[in-house]
């Protein structure tokens, strides 16, 4: 086999994998939808689920992008120690990015909490 074809069947899978993702997203979707107008249709009670808040979306944004870089710091952290690679910290110090991004969420969620709740 050329290297070529491991390309192609790579490409096609990172195109593939997040569309068939959103495919399921808006099939599961339209079902509770259907679900729910039957529901209605029928005269059953059906309670409506309440969204997040928007501080509550960036909270929950911060806690996992956080959690995520610091697992991707560890792992290649403790990859270069065990190894005795030094190049594998240039890996690791990518984690650095979803960290940013992270702590502002975690800035974002504490200014819109603040902006709700003016203190004078």
């Amino acid at each position: 086999m050329d290297g070529k074809f491991i390309g192609l069947v790579a490409v096609i899978m990172s195109l593939s994998i997040p569309l068939g993702a959103m495919y399921a997203y808006y099939r599961v979707r339209k079902l509770r939808c259907e679900e729910r107008l039957a529901a209605i249709a029928r005269g059953v009670s059906v309670p409506m689920v309440a969204e997040l808040s928007e501080t509550a979306r960036s909270r929950r944004a911060g806690i996992l992008l956080v959690s995520a870089a610091i697992g991707w710091i560890l792992t290649f952290g403790l990859i270069s120690q065990v190894e005795r690679e030094p190049e594998t910290w240039v890996a690791a110090a990518f984690g650095i990015i979803p960290l940013a991004v992270g702590i502002g969420f975690f800035l974002d969620a504490t200014l819109i909490r603040r902006d709700l709740h003016p203190s004078s």
